[in-house]
């Protein structure tokens, strides 16, 4: 759970050597709005390794709509990644899952029961839209748990229609929903509402893990920096148990 995530005093940059997993990026390249190129994908995993990550795995969106990714495109990208790391002498263990947008698209692999590829302990990440509520958000989870799934819903901080009743993120945990807060939300990247929340979150323990959701080198520097910023103080978070799943 969340130690000390960042020392200004000790430190001058920070190092989340303690938090070992991260389990939410885009990294795998030409698929997603992420890394465009293999080059773009090294760099990215070798700036976490200086991070302090061992282990990443990353998540490209599967979105109908936008981007139809599919295990095997996602999986044959991660292996010449795989092997681009290797080369380069970049020593993270890297994974793959997926960020899965709640469409009708994912509604049918999950009623088929098709393939889907999870974060450790089966867990399902998943992303509602930004400017809408989903009606039917319950009865999403309970279809993902009836099958067996853990779900983990992505930066629940950027959510904003769920700011005029912030409880219903304490019943998103009731009804057996994870939470996943984007580091990049606590540096003010989205703005200082979002941010303000994903603190609020944090204080109220309602994180279990904590991502970078970074997309671009930029994103990993900005967290690199991060411990500028006054926000930072002590929470608790989960993403070092993944590790030994």
């Amino acid at each position: 759970m969340l130690n000390w995530l960042f020392d200004t005093k000790k430190k001058t940059e920070v190092n989340l050597g303690h938090i070992g997993i991260d389990i939410h990026s885009h990294i795998l390249p030409g698929i997603d709005d992420g890394v465009e190129t293999i080059d773009q994908a090294v760099a990215m995993v070798r700036k976490m390794q200086d991070l302090g990550y061992s282990h990443v795995v990353t998540t490209p969106h599967v979105m109908w709509d936008c981007y139809r990714n599919t295990p095997d495109i996602i999986l044959e990208k991660l292996e010449e990644v795989r092997r681009a790391c290797l080369v380069a002498g970049v020593h993270v263990q890297i994974d793959a899952a997926a960020e899965y947008f709640i469409d009708e698209h994912f509604n049918e692999l999950l009623s088929k029961n098709q393939e889907l590829l999870t974060l450790p302990g089966n867990r399902l990440l998943v992303e509602l839209p930004y400017s809408t509520p989903l009606l039917n958000t319950s009865e999403n989870l309970f279809s993902i748990i009836s099958r067996g799934y853990q779900p983990v819903l992505a930066h629940p901080e950027r959510y904003t229609y769920f700011y005029s009743d912030p409880s219903i993120y304490k019943k998103l945990i009731d009804q057996g929903c994870e939470l996943q807060v984007n580091i990049l939300s606590l540096t003010g990247y989205y703005g200082e509402n979002i941010a303000k929340m994903a603190e609020w979150l944090l204080k109220n323990n309602l994180i279990t893990f904590i991502g970078t959701d970074a997309h671009k080198i930029q994103h990993l520097e900005m967290i690199q920096k991060a411990n500028k910023n006054n926000w930072l103080t002590k929470y608790s978070f989960g993403n070092k148990k993944l590790i030994t799943i």
